[in-house]
């Protein structure tokens, strides 16, 4: 069990939540509403007439070419030795500057040789986040490179894919996941298709923070529970915001 805990302090749980790059597609620049238009004509519904650019809001926060990261949520297991207590602390990287939230976050990845774990990470959250670090002109973090690594030289986990036990072709919400196993739901609020209204129409980005950590607890919870661990297992929850406010 020690060497569990001892292992389980170098895995960095994560989610991020994203936007389109501008609030329309009118305030793209030339040439990227020309790329839009083409990459539209890919994604729309065979049946669709639409107006040229009219999916930019719903769909462009999805594609890191035409979205930005609006917050990087993390945490982390720490076993308190003289408590005997395991905690798990938290921490969001949120801004209206893109490149503040990635400088910050890429400066935590600096600190320790992490191993990342998110949902469906390696499809979505660990690709859009170093194509948006690279875009900003931040040099990428060690454990986000993966060129001339070896395949077990690259520290990542993805909950779905420990999931999918080599079945590619099966796809599991997070949600599922959380339903399955008995963990509460990290739904509440506002959910991931609200977040570009929440960011762009509420000027919410509190709400966006907090839920991108409750998907980040959730996500750590689904890897304990992979680990065999009782679901009653106990650790206290601590919010490193909460410590700036």
């Amino acid at each position: 069990m020690n060497n569990f805990l001892s292992e389980l302090s170098d895995v960095l749980f994560l989610d991020i939540e994203t936007a389109s790059c501008e609030p329309g597609f009118d305030a793209l620049p030339g040439r990227l509403q020309e790329e839009w238009v083409k990459k539209e004509k890919l994604i729309k519904k065979p049946e669709e007439d639409i107006a040229e650019g009219s999916l930019f809001f719903e769909k462009a926060g999805i594609y890191a070419e035409f979205g930005k990261v609006i917050c990087v949520g993390v945490g982390y297991f720490k076993f308190d030795k003289e408590k005997g207590e395991l905690i798990f602390r938290t921490k969001s990287f949120a801004s209206d500057s893109e490149y503040d939230a990635l400088f910050e976050f890429s400066e935590l990845l600096r600190k320790k040789q992490w191993v990342l774990c998110a949902h469906n990470g390696k499809e979505f959250d660990f690709p859009y986040l170093s194509r948006r670090i690279l875009i900003n002109r931040i040099p990428l973090p060690e454990p986000l490179q993966m060129a001339g690594k070896k395949p077990w030289e690259i520290r990542h986990l993805d909950t779905l894919e420990l999931w999918k036990f080599g079945d590619y072709k099966h796809y599991t919400r997070l949600e599922l996941l959380a339903a399955v196993f008995d963990i509460p739901t990290s739904k509440e609020g506002i959910d991931g298709s609200q977040v570009n209204d929440a960011y762009y129409n509420q000027n919410d980005l509190q709400a966006i923070r907090e839920y991108c950590l409750r998907d980040v607890l959730v996500t750590a919870q689904i890897y304990l529970a992979f680990q065999g661990l009782p679901p009653e297992i106990e650790f206290e929850v601590i919010n490193l915001d909460l410590d700036q406010e």
